[in-house]
């Protein structure tokens, strides 16, 4: 446990994240909350060339589905590739047992495509990026 009284030997700044900072706060979650028992996914559409033309990145971890990145080429924008990819992730997620998904965007269009699916939005930040928000939002799956 850290006190006022602990001697601070040195600080350093490093480019690079520490495993050892990730490792002992995770363990500190796990105690508290049960493993993280990350499972990445990627889903991707092609065309009949083989030319990506959409995907789709996320992890499930303590049962909650997070979106990462959700791509759709302009060429294919409109055609449902973007509603077909959320829910191949989300029936996916459920299957390995998640109960909701969340996912953040910079769009306030996008985040109304999101709502249309079902999300809410939970929260924001203004000015990130600078001049624009960060939009969050979140769907809680129905349980069979």
């Amino acid at each position: 446990m850290f006190s006022r009284k602990t001697p601070i030997e040195k600080l350093a700044f490093e480019a690079a994240e520490s495993p050892e900072v990730a490792a002992l706060l995770g363990g500190e979650i796990a105690a508290r909350f049960g493993p993280r028992d990350e499972a990445p996914m990627g889903i991707t559409a092609r065309d009949e060339d083989g030319a990506l033309i959409g995907g789709l990145n996320g992890v499930v971890h303590w049962r909650w589905l997070y979106i990462r990145h959700l791509w759709v080429s302009e060429e294919a924008r409109g055609g449902g590739l973007a509603r077909r990819l959320m829910e191949e992730a989300e029936n996916a997620a459920r299957a390995r047992g998640a109960v909701g998904a969340y996912i953040d965007t910079f769009d306030p269009r996008v985040a109304v495509f999101y709502q249309r699916l079902g999300y809410a939005r939970f929260g924001e930040i203004a000015d990130f990026p600078i001049g624009g928000r960060r939009i969050y939002l979140s769907k809680r799956f129905a349980m069979d």
